[in-house]
């Protein structure tokens, strides 16, 4: 089971995890807390029903990695192209395209913001609820729900620190160039995470297939 997850009764899942990802694997957690803020959650003394209609922003996040995390809705990376001799007609088709990007994001950027949020928390607390047995490691076993949060938020960790290793296509297979970085290259240990995160989702993704 060491690094491959296995299925459950119930429709859950279980790996084996040593002392050291445990701690990184917490880590990148608690990190990607930190960079998606604090959600919609109301403040104290704020009335939760002004919250849940408060409108969040209407342009996209400055970081590369939260505009990866939180893309337009509407524009950018596969939507059609507008034809180069459109004029005045790929202007206009352009511009509305970036409102209704705005207007989508307003109203629905802080509910996606506390989705990932409740998933990556989901991570932390399930990796401090472990045992640890002789040794340091552990067994984690996750409910169905718990595989849920733990898919999306593997995801998440790894178009983060792919953003931020600025990875392309070309990069991730077997001759891709992160497999052949040496030691003595500063990304490697952001490398050889990113590697593994994507084999532990590529795992839980299968165990959870019927």
């Amino acid at each position: 089971m060491a690094g491959h997850f296995e299925a459950t009764p119930g429709g859950g899942a279980a790996v084996a995890l040593d002392e050291v990802e445990i701690s990184i694997l917490r880590s990148l957690a608690v990190q990607l807390l930190e960079l998606i803020g604090p959600g919609d959650q109301p403040a104290e003394g704020e009335d939760p029903l002004a919250a849940l209609f408060a409108e969040g922003p209407s342009k996209p996040p400055t970081d590369p990695a939260l505009a990866r995390l939180f893309p337009d809705a509407y524009g950018g990376p596969g939507r059609p192209e507008v034809p180069e001799g459109a004029g005045a007609g790929k202007s206009e088709e352009e511009q509305e395209l970036r409102e209704r990007s705005a207007e989508f994001r307003r109203f629905t950027e802080m509910d996606l913001r506390t989705g990932k949020r409740d998933d990556a928390l989901a991570v932390v607390r399930t990796l401090d609820a472990l045992s640890p047995a002789q040794g340091g490691g552990a067994v984690l076993t996750l409910t169905g729900d718990e595989c849920l949060s733990w898919l999306r938020s593997l995801n998440d960790l790894r178009l983060t620190i792919g953003t931020r290793l600025e990875v392309s296509d070309e990069d991730q297979g077997e001759e891709g160039s992160l497999y052949r970085l040496p030691d003595s290259d500063p990304r490697k240990p952001m490398v050889m995470a990113y590697l593994w995160l994507g084999a532990l989702q590529e795992s839980l993704v299968e165990t959870l297939m019927p």
